[in-house]
């Protein structure tokens, strides 16, 4: 056994540590929920993770996403990402794609092979379409909603898309799923009211408003998902 998981190994045992180096998942959007949990599961020992994110690391970053520092600006966080997690764990496989999911590109995307998914896209209609093909494909799926503007970081749970509530994008995934026939899908969420941001992020797109955020609450989202996935990898 490998010293770098002997503490994991003695906490889930010998058999579920090698279920979960046999085992792949995908995290669509590196940012500061997929960014955390993709460390949480390169630490816990995940042999296989894809990577798809179009972005590239920027300033506006630092305050919450792992993989952004100063050393990092300006490349892809796919690459970053790829980076920090061999630094960790050389024997681990990971897939980049520098891309951005959407319904118009979904039919370039492969997903044998895939055990489960991890959606922490930000774009209502790339999550449905994700959310969806996912749903035709047979592969596992925990999708993310709204960590923005929100400071209680204790206020995350797990559950069923259509069992929340106060979340302003669980509400329109909600009704947005409810139209497509989708029956159900694993979430985290907040019940936190969003707090009201007190300045725009002057480098964000003036089309749309950047959500505030803070080291905290996007980082424990991340490591809760992980956790969730690890769980349903292993049980």
């Amino acid at each position: 056994m490998s010293e770098r998981f002997s503490r994991t190994e003695a906490l889930i045992g010998k058999e579920a540590l090698e279920k979960l180096k046999n085992s792949r998942v995908a995290i669509f959007g590196i940012g500061g929920v997929g960014s955390y949990a993709l460390e949480a599961l390169v630490r816990s020992g995940v042999g296989e993770i894809d990577l798809i994110d179009s972005d590239t690391v920027a300033a506006t970053n630092l305050n919450r996403q792992i993989i952004a520092t100063e050393a990092t600006l300006g490349k892809y966080k796919v690459d970053a990402a790829k980076e920090r997690a061999k630094s960790i764990n050389p024997d681990i496989k990971i897939n980049t794609r520098t891309a951005f999911f959407s319904a118009e590109n979904e039919n370039d995307f492969d997903f044998s092979g895939i055990d489960y998914i991890i959606d922490a896209i930000d774009t209502v209609s790339s999550k449905i379409a994700l959310i969806l093909k996912a749903e035709r494909e047979g592969v596992k799926i925990i999708s993310s909603m709204g960590t923005g503007n929100k400071l209680n970081p204790l206020a995350f749970e797990i559950t069923d898309i259509y069992k929340t509530s106060v979340c302003p994008l669980a509400r329109v995934m909600r009704a947005e799923l409810k139209k497509r026939g989708v029956k159900k899908l694993k979430v985290l969420y907040s019940k936190e009211e969003p707090v009201k941001a007190l300045a725009d992020d002057e480098d964000a797109p003036k089309t749309r408003h950047a959500p505030a955020s803070i080291a905290f609450v996007p980082s424990v989202a991340g490591l809760a998902i992980a956790g969730e996935v690890i769980k349903d990898l292993i049980k």
